[in-house]
């Protein structure tokens, strides 16, 4: 029941920075942080400055080369996709013109965007933060206000700290009870996806809450987060708790001494009154939930592993089964194969989705000991150089290498396909991505979204298969 003056937490954080109420349901917002990139970011500055503005406050601007920039050791500026390293050169020349911070391509703190703004305490709990990226809503899982833009709202952003924006109405999802054993945060959201549809989170700011949801550690809501706007939200928020206190205690940027405790302070206040007003309400039961892996090029035409691929007559709206005939003529796949036999060229793990220690760390857990299959080949990019140095500190790369797989420097590498590295036409890749669009890994890849011990496991036995389903093959051969 609605109680007047309770607010959600997506209602606090955007009156908080609402400047004004513009009408027609929108509000000019004040923004705290914005993040670049060299893909769009150099572009951005330099049509700003082109039109005679400059940035209002370079102190709240930062900017990292991790899109275009290569991931192959003793990298330069240098790149495998046509025109790359312009960017770069631009990039570094506009965010020294305007003072802005940046992560250079060799910078020890250098890392895909939404992977090193929490790392280092950028993204705080209550603050805005803005990127021309669509995955900017990973930052939500603190507590933060963060969504991606176009280059031209990155440009207003920039000159006058604020953007114009239409609210988008709140939808809670609550995931209750426990997640089984082998199962991760990748597997509850593309369970979420495919249950509710792709455009079942459009025109909403997601909360997510619920039991399950407090006992994800930090870096497996940043999963949950990134991957809203494949749910078609406008962003996703989680509200903080101590394990988010405990995450940020220490960051660079976070705030130090008596400022730390005020911060706090005002942190544990950022949650959903009771009584607030959700226009939705979706409920996920955290335990029926299995390991799954995408079959199409959607992130809704997904199944268990121990499953086959459904019948696309199962599909009772027109363009679901036109969607999915399309995606299976695009895969080389036919309805009720079984998911276990369907055999794999490549193996990836990186991404803004799934690159931080955590991911890695279960990946390598699943590879030790372990070789991959013949004609398989298997790459593994780091988030970020703080995750790649901390990665090798544990061993986790020579765990990685001996197993055969490829060990990258930081970056989005793989996850996307711009004139640069891919796996090659016709490659069926398991992938720790968010994203398997047609082509989205490069021209006719084929790519099948699952969590980092999927994609490990896969890798081992040349097939899709899940951790548990690996170590029981195993027992059965001994």
């Amino acid at each position: 029941m609605a109680i007047s003056g309770a607010s959600t937490l997506f209602d606090k954080l955007w009156s908080a920075h609402s400047v004004c109420d513009l009408g027609n349901g929108e509000a000019l917002l004040y923004i705290d942080r914005v993040f670049l990139h060299e893909r769009t970011g150099s572009i951005a500055l330099q049509s700003l400055h082109s039109a005679g503005y400059g940035v209002r406050d370079a102190r709240r601007v930062f900017c990292t080369m991790d899109h275009i920039v290569d991931t192959f050791p003793g990298r330069g500026d240098k790149t495998l996709m046509p025109s790359g390293s312009e960017f770069i050169v631009a990039t570094r020349h506009e965010t020294q013109a305007a003072d802005i911070r940046l992560f250079d391509v060799n910078d020890p703190d250098q890392g895909i965007v939404h992977v090193i703004s929490p790392e280092q305490g950028l993204v705080l709990p209550g603050l805005t933060l803005v990127c021309p990226d669509s995955h900017t809503c990973t930052q939500g899982a603190i507590g933060a206000l963060a969504w991606g833009i176009g280059s031209s709202e990155a440009e207003h952003a920039l000159a006058t700290g604020t953007l114009r924006v239409r609210k988008p109405k709140n939808m809670r999802i609550v995931v209750d009870g426990t997640l089984r054993p082998g199962v991760t945060a990748k597997d509850l959201v593309l369970h979420l996806i495919a249950q509710f549809g792709a455009n079942g989170g459009a025109g909403y700011a997601v909360e997510f809450a619920g039991t399950a949801i407090a006992q994800l550690d930090v870096e497996a809501r940043f999963t949950l987060c990134n991957m809203a706007v494949e749910f078609s939200a406008f962003t996703a928020v989680i509200a903080p708790d101590d394990k988010v206190e405990a995450y940020l205690a220490g960051r660079d940027f976070a705030p130090k001494g008596e400022h730390w405790r005020e911060a706090v302070e005002y942190w544990r206040s950022l949650r959903s009154d009771a009584g607030a007003t959700f226009e939705c309400e979706l409920h996920v039961d955290a335990g029926v939930i299995e390991p799954v892996v995408t079959w199409g090029t959607s992130p809704e035409q997904v199944a268990g592993i121990g499953g086959c691929i459904p019948d696309v007559h199962s599909f009772t709206e027109p363009h679901r089964r036109e969607a999915a005939l399309r995606a299976l003529q695009y895969q080389g796949l036919q309805a009720g194969e079984q998911i276990a036999d369907i055999a794999v060229n490549a193996a990836f793990i990186g991404s803004c989705t799934n690159s931080r220690l955590s991911d890695l760390r279960a990946a390598a857990e699943v590879v030790k000991g372990r070789r991959i299959a013949h004609g398989v080949r298997g790459v593994v990019v780091p988030g970020s150089r703080r995750v790649k140095k901390a990665a090798e500190r544990e061993g986790l790369d020579r765990i990685f290498v001996d197993a055969g797989f490829e060990w990258r420097d930081s970056g989005c590498s793989m996850c996307f396909y711009a004139g640069g590295e891919t796996f090659g036409e016709f490659q069926r890749v398991i992938s720790t991505t968010n994203r398997n669009f047609e082509g989205r890994q490069g021209p006719n890849t084929r790519t099948h979204l699952a969590s980092p011990a999927t994609v490990a496991a896969s890798a081992i036995t040349g097939s899709i298969t899940s951790a548990e389903m690996l170590v029981a093959s195993e027992s059965l051969i001994a």
